[in-house]
């Protein structure tokens, strides 16, 4: 398959998102301020933006060939990962909660994290429900009853109506069950083929040619952040608003920098991506550990968030994809033609 010089892009940019949202995260906990909450907005496209790129890669190689052992090499080096990463994640904060004032026990917080998906890796749970679906649109042609133009309009509406009533109603089961149910990101099914059926000239389709022009996006963009004034918005890939906001802005990633070849450091971010979003929390977690001994200023302790973030989880996947499990175990380096 010729390579797609944007979805290196829009992957690097969806690495630094939710690199971007934690490390705000961080941040905010040490200052609150209305610049920093402007700045999540971007920052909440990054899950949309994984599921997106493996819904359109897969549509793009496959087509309506899957190939045999697609969903089992899709749970091998995908599940194994979770379970990994998802053990370590428990362990830790196992250890910090009951090196404290509070208390808890090994097996009740080991689930709450592998269970119920409690931790960033829910992403991960989401990813497979989808992989599993396209391979039963393509398996028993789905498509012959899903069209993705109206699946489109009508899972943004199913999405945009899930995330609204729960919120609403006040729904919350354990862990991040409620984030991982398919509802919420069923748009982003029916958005990646819709761009596949239509790649590479979408905007040739006047609906989405209209909507990919820049101005759709900076208006949406702006009334994000006028909303954001008075505090009405609340900032996740969680909320209705992040819906209409992603779709603008796959249209116009998709247009605007279609054959534009993505430079060393964009294919670099790419090669490392899922390691850096695996593990840069664990480091996240050691600057917060020697933080509250030694009371870091704020620009330093932002500056150690950057830099252990980014050349910890980097280190860690370069090592253990030198090892024969290494890769499947904490995540498989991707290699960037």
């Amino acid at each position: 398959m010729k390579r797609i010089e944007e979805i290196y892009w829009l992957r690097c940019y969806g690495c630094l998102a939710v690199f971007g949202f934690h490390f705000l995260d961080r941040i905010n906990q040490h200052l609150d301020h209305l610049a920093l909450n402007l700045a999540r907005i971007p920052t909440v496209l990054g899950t949309p933006s994984f599921i997106f790129i493996s819904i359109f890669l897969f549509s793009a190689r496959y087509g309506n060939a899957i190939p045999e052992g697609f969903l089992a090499n899709r749970i091998k080096y995908v599940m194994v990962p979770y379970l990994v990463y998802g053990l370590i994640y428990s362990t830790t904060e196992f250890v910090r909660v009951n090196a404290g004032d509070g208390e808890v026990g090994f097996v009740d917080n080991a689930v709450e994290y592998l269970l119920y998906a409690g931790w960033h890796g829910y992403f991960l749970i989401i990813a497979m429900q989808f992989y599993a679906f396209y391979w039963a649109y393509t398996r028993f042609d789905l498509g012959r009853f899903l069209e993705p133009g109206p699946w489109l309009v009508i899972g943004s509406l199913i999405s945009m109506s899930y995330w609204g009533l729960t919120r609403w109603l006040g729904i919350d089961p354990p862990g991040y069950l409620l984030w991982i149910a398919p509802l919420g990101w069923i748009y982003l099914f029916f958005l990646a083929l819709l761009l596949v059926r239509h790649y590479p000239t979408p905007e040739r389709v006047p609906l989405l040619g209209e909507l990919a022009r820049p101005r759709w996006l900076v208006a949406m963009t702006s009334l994000v952040v006028l909303l954001s004034l008075p505090g009405w918005l609340n900032y996740s890939s969680k909320e209705t608003w992040v819906i209409p906001l992603f779709i603008l802005f796959a249209l116009w990633t998709l247009t605007r920098l279609h054959g534009r070849p993505a430079p060393p450091l964009v294919r670099r971010i790419n090669e490392y991506s899922f390691g850096i979003y695996l593990a840069h929390p664990l480091f996240f977690g050691v600057v917060d550990f020697w933080d509250q001994r030694l009371n870091f200023p704020l620009p330093l302790y932002a500056l150690l968030l950057v830099v252990m973030g980014f050349a910890g989880s980097i280190g860690l996947n370069v090592l253990a994809n030198r090892l024969s499990w290494g890769g499947l175990m904490f995540g498989k380096r991707l290699r960037v033609a």
